[in-house]
């Protein structure tokens, strides 16, 4: 009996003979191999990643330099002045908050071992074992908390303090930059889409870097003049460490709380102290919760649970600097794996605040 022609197994979209499944699987563990080597090296990825942002923000510095019609070495001198002065900034002002709290604290020795016996006592009448109630109060110790600060800045201010390799790295990115021309002149020829991705992600970082300085400008003034009036020592210095905290989507006002409302306590008891987290609540909260995320994510194209979920990402893979790069990261990786093809736009629309992928680009 001669059988007909067998007919061709079906085959699942894109021509894979793999299913469905399998591939999510196989890509599920690209990623998880992919974020354990990211996580390993982020010692040399995180500075990498910061010299590029920072690069990035200054090129309008270098094009604003060619528009005047000067030659391209002294646009290139204006990008490394500003991107050095934007790292002094940085590392000097986490630096100096970390010194001064830690100067601070143990001149309120005393404030700190009364507040930890009353709450000892306050523990004990409700309830609470004496040994629990020790040990809970004990952290209000002032040199246990100059130890938790100091490490919870210490990788940011590891990185930051690799001046060496950092500004070696600033110094040739930004010397790069107008020898680029020609090479993203050659990949828009080669490959159109994949140049448009990455035009993308500089605009948008660009963008995103502007509108959280702008937020972190007003909300550092703001509560500059609210520390003032409620007394706190060194408001200045906190309203400037409240403004690098911006940089930490949704969740930096409540690292900036921290130095201001513990020396509030210390300083003059617990109304101080929760008058600044009230006052932080309603300025930073109300600016770096619900209306900043808004221009964000228009600006960006991120959604601001996407946007949150990369805090916690690229934090867990990059320490304490990935919560400062975590936009960024989750827009260089957008531009390299998910614009240029359009096999995976359907992605697009689940991570956008645009209910349509951005443009239409074709595959390869």
């Amino acid at each position: 009996m001669i059988s007909g022609p067998r007919s061709a197994a079906p085959e699942s979209p894109g021509g894979s003979p793999l299913p469905r499944s399998v591939l999510l699987l196989l890509g599920a563990a690209a990623v998880v191999v992919v974020g354990a080597g990211i996580r390993g090296a982020a010692g040399i990825v995180a500075p990498v990643v910061l010299a590029l942002v920072l690069t990035i923000a200054v090129l309008p510095v270098a094009a604003w330099s060619r528009r005047r019609g000067w030659p391209s070495w002294v646009g290139t001198g204006l990008a490394l002045i500003s991107v050095y002065a934007i790292v002094l900034v940085l590392v000097l002002g986490l630096a100096l908050a970390v010194v001064k709290l830690a100067e601070l604290l143990p001149q309120y020795a005393d404030n700190a071992s009364k507040i930890t016996d009353d709450i000892q006592q306050s523990l004990t009448t409700l309830g609470v074992a004496d040994k629990p109630a020790s040990t809970a109060s004990s952290q209000l110790d002032p040199g246990k908390l100059v130890t938790l600060v100091t490490d919870a800045l210490q990788e940011v201010l590891a990185v930051l303090g690799s001046f060496f390799f950092l500004v070696t790295l600033l110094f040739f990115f930004v010397a790069a930059v107008p020898a680029s021309e020609a090479r993203v002149t050659a990949l828009r020829r080669a490959k159109p889409d994949v140049a448009a991705a990455l035009a993308r992600f500089v605009s948008g970082t660009q963008r995103y870097l502007v509108v959280t300085a702008i937020f972190g400008a007003i909300v550092g003034v703001l509560d500059t003049g609210a520390l003032w009036l409620l007394g706190i020592p060194l408001p200045l210095l906190w309203g400037l460490f409240s403004f690098l905290t911006n940089f930490i989507p949704n969740i930096g006002f409540v690292v900036g709380v921290i130095p201001p409302a513990l020396l509030g306590l210390l300083d003059k008891g617990w109304g101080s102290a929760v008058a600044v987290v009230v006052v932080y609540s309603v300025l930073n909260v109300t600016i770096q919760t619900f209306i900043q995320p808004r221009y964000v994510g228009a600006t960006v194209g991120l959604s601001t649970e996407v946007t949150f979920l990369s805090l916690v990402l690229w934090t867990y893979l990059l320490g304490a600097l990935g919560a400062l790069l975590a936009v960024p990261m989750t827009l260089l990786v957008r531009a390299i794996l998910i614009d240029p093809d359009r096999r995976v736009a359907w992605v697009t629309p689940l991570i956008s605040t645009r209910a349509e992928p951005a443009g239409t680009p074709s595959g390869d």
